[in-house]
């Protein structure tokens, strides 16, 4: 079946699913009114979207010089930078400091950019423990699903779904205790990070002026994978730069509050390499995987490069009405919602995921709480534009829209067939798509030109 085909059985199924449905309502309703008490803190919210926007725009306009300056600061304190084309290059460089190491046992901190080039698949076929940490992400994986949101794994869960979970996957006691399901996994996980021998880890920002990753979470589960294991890795796309440490007092806030709606998240790291000579803790080798893997493809497109401004934050996701009927899991991909369909095409191809840029009402309101001010979709519909000039359009679509356009252009040829045709041919077209779920348009018998003479 292809993807566009599973996209839409999948999406009308979870669009109709009523549980489905109030669960991420209920659970995107508190993240909603979280991010209102959280923007109380701005003085000039709007300011704070124009200066990231600025700044990011800024830095991805130069990435190739920050990213030097990053490689030169980072390595000057020991780290080791490798530089990956695609998700195969990445994962051979990943296998390789894996057998040196001779690593049987990895933990892994929340990370989005290790999803998209199958990390855990990788090691686990090649016999290496890949233990997710974070919560969210620990609950999805022992479910053996991907995560449904950029920001909260597990958002599509209850908490009876999570106990169930526990359950049947840990052999615990049926509880409906939040705090006994958190308190199972932490002793689960504790176990594994002083065993791993290597910690794994995204970031949320690289910082060009001191060469460092920053990694932003809410349950100390990074700072763990990190200080325990004897080596770290980070894994990173390109387009997380930005310029200086002092641009962290604007970025660490904006993506919390449009996140999580917190004023910032609990736990804030800034990493710039291995432990140093005087240091009591951290590992001794730190490498930082950069991951083009189809970045540059969309950065050599000036029109749509203010994707890569993106910094992660989920509020697109949290207003798209499209995403809240069909849910995460529908759009088979690594990042879903707004800002998935528009860098998913460019990313994993076009030919493939360009229903995604279609799957949006066009309504805008994810470009309007954007932190970033990326023109979200309008970045849609030029990857729609793209898609057609290159030839990707539905035969059938084509044809239609020529005779329509041709139509359009002619009154006297739009008056020509009587209403009766008119909504014959409204009625086939639109059966499987409006018409399915809507009442069936009906045209006048009485054209506009009709009415109008008989005014005048």
């Amino acid at each position: 079946m292809s993807k566009l085909k599973q996209f839409l059985l999948d999406a009308e199924t979870k669009a109709f699913d009523q549980g489905h449905r109030a669960t991420i309502k209920f659970n995107i309703g508190k993240y909603n009114a979280a991010v209102q008490r959280g923007l109380t803190q701005y003085s000039d919210h709007e300011l704070a979207r124009e200066r990231g926007s600025f700044i990011k725009t800024n830095t991805i306009n130069n990435l190739d010089k920050y990213l030097m300056e990053f490689e030169s600061n980072f390595t000057a304190r020991g780290g080791k930078v490798i530089w990956a084309r695609d998700a195969q290059e990445a994962l051979k460089e990943i296998g390789e400091i894996m057998k040196r190491k001779r690593a049987r046992s990895v933990v892994k901190s929340k990370s989005m950019i290790t999803e998209e080039i199958h990390l855990n698949d990788y090691l686990e076929k090649n016999g290496i423990e890949t233990v997710e940490t974070d919560l969210g992400e620990y609950i999805v994986q022992l479910a053996e699903q991907r995560p449904y949101h950029i920001v909260t794994p597990a958002m599509h869960m209850s908490k009876k779904d999570i106990a169930d979970l526990f359950v049947r996957k840990l052999g615990i006691p049926p509880t409906d205790n939040a705090e006994e399901l958190v308190g199972v996994a932490r002793k689960l996980l504790r176990e594994k990070y002083t065993s791993a021998e290597v910690g794994i880890t995204g970031g949320n920002f690289l910082i060009a002026d001191i060469g460092g990753v920053a990694v932003t979470e809410n349950e100390g589960n990074a700072r763990l994978s990190t200080t325990f294991p004897k080596t770290h890795i980070a894994i990173v796309g390109i387009e997380k730069m930005i310029p200086s440490v002092m641009d962290l007092d604007l970025f660490w806030p904006l993506l919390s509050t449009s996140g999580t709606g917190q004023n910032v998240t609990i736990y804030n790291t800034i990493m710039t390499g291995p432990r140093q000579p005087k240091e009591m803790d951290g590992p001794e080798e730190m490498y930082v995987v950069l991951l083009d893997n189809g970045r540059t493809e969309l950065l050599a497109l000036p029109e749509k490069r203010e994707a890569l401004n993106c910094i992660r934050c989920g509020a697109c996701l949290n207003i798209c009405p499209v995403y809240k009927n069909i849910g995460g899991h529908t759009y088979e991909s690594t990042y879903s919602g707004p800002i998935g369909s528009v860098i998913t095409p460019h990313l994993s191809g076009m030919a493939e995921n360009k229903h995604l840029s279609f799957a949006s009402s066009l309504c805008g309101a994810c470009t309007s709480v954007c932190p970033v001010k990326i023109n979200i979709h309008n970045l849609l519909l030029l990857n729609r534009k793209q898609s057609v000039e290159q030839g990707m359009a539905d035969g059938q679509e084509k044809t239609a829209f020529k005779f329509w356009v041709k139509a359009m252009k002619s009154r006297r040829l739009l008056n020509m067939a009587p209403a009766g045709v008119k909504n014959y041919v409204l009625k086939y077209v639109l059966k499987d798509t409006w018409s399915k779920r809507r009442e069936p348009l009906h045209l006048p018998k009485k054209s506009f030109n009709q009415l109008w003479k008989e005014r005048k």
